[in-house]
């Protein structure tokens, strides 16, 4: 289950990105969503319409990914929040936990982070048109595609990434993993504008409270500024999976992805060390 308040204006671009979202943990651990029920809150002084709108972003997004959107509950509420609660399956022993990750594995992430920082600047209309609807287009792309190549090439653990940002969910797998990692800045995909928004101090409140929170398990490189520090802690909303595969696998998992039309990238390693810690190199 996950729902959450608009993080852009556009009601119908809202509901997608939302299914989409609610989704990705069902793809994160290998599965196959099938069945999905709507979860609203709006204020009932605002026109149905745009509830209409949100509710048929989600239909679309659900359609996309073969899900049977088959009922919900919406409650009267001050602020509008739209997701969905998912049930899917998997083969018993072959689902993807976040707990196999192991040394000398290669970690692939499959988008792009920087949407909490872009959707921040959209709030405030501080972000071009542009740089807004490649987030929201990103947002909204399903993790089906990219999930089926890491089912189909085999890998030691996946989560996906969103609201603790890159560096929560990693640490969240290094600790269940037993194991440390090493994360190359340089080496993480970056939305368009992303960078230069950060740098500006347009940071959202979630992603300073991330980068808090990691303080005490992560080595940062004395070469890194703090707004790419901050863009690592980034809260993703709907963001891509990030996969520990074994190296000998990884060209393989990449072109996979590619076939499959999904843009990767290599960030790092996992490394034998301290449970729960990640070296951040420039």
């Amino acid at each position: 289950m996950d729902f959450f308040p608009p993080v852009v204006d556009d009601a119908f671009s809202f509901g997608a990105i939302a299914a989409a979202n609610a989704f990705s943990d069902v793809y994160a651990m290998g599965g196959r969503p099938l069945l999905a029920l709507n979860i609203v809150g709006f204020p009932v002084d605002l026109p149905k319409e745009i509830l209409g709108r949100v509710l048929q972003g989600g239909a679309t997004k659900a359609e996309e990914a073969g899900v049977l959107v088959i009922g919900g509950h919406t409650v009267d509420d001050a602020e509008p929040k739209y997701g969905m609660a998912v049930t899917g399956t998997v083969e018993p022993g072959k689902q993807i936990t976040n707990a196999g990750a192991r040394p000398g594995d290669a970690l692939v992430l499959t988008k792009p982070i920087g949407t909490g920082v872009i959707t921040t600047a959209g709030k405030r209309q501080q972000v071009s048109a542009d740089v807004l609807d490649n987030a929201v287009a990103v947002m909204s792309t399903l993790n089906k595609a990219a999930s089926g190549a890491m089912v189909e090439v085999g890998v030691h653990a996946c989560v996906d990434v969103t609201g603790f940002g890159l560096i929560g969910h990693l640490l969240g797998m290094l600790k269940a993993s037993n194991a440390s990692a090493e994360v190359s800045f340089s080496s993480v995909p970056l939305l368009d504008g992303a960078e230069r928004l950060a740098a500006d101090g347009v940071v959202p409140g979630g992603t300073q409270r991330n980068r808090n929170a990691a303080e005490d398990s992560v080595e940062w490189a004395t070469e890194l500024q703090e707004h790419e520090k901050l863009l690592l802690c980034d809260a993703q909303t709907s963001g891509g999976l990030l996969m520990a595969v074994p190296e000998d696998r990884k060209d393989v998992l990449l072109l996979e992805l590619e076939r499959r039309g999904v843009s990767a990238a290599v960030v790092g390693r996992i490394t034998e060390g301290t449970s729960g810690t990640v070296r951040v190199l420039a």
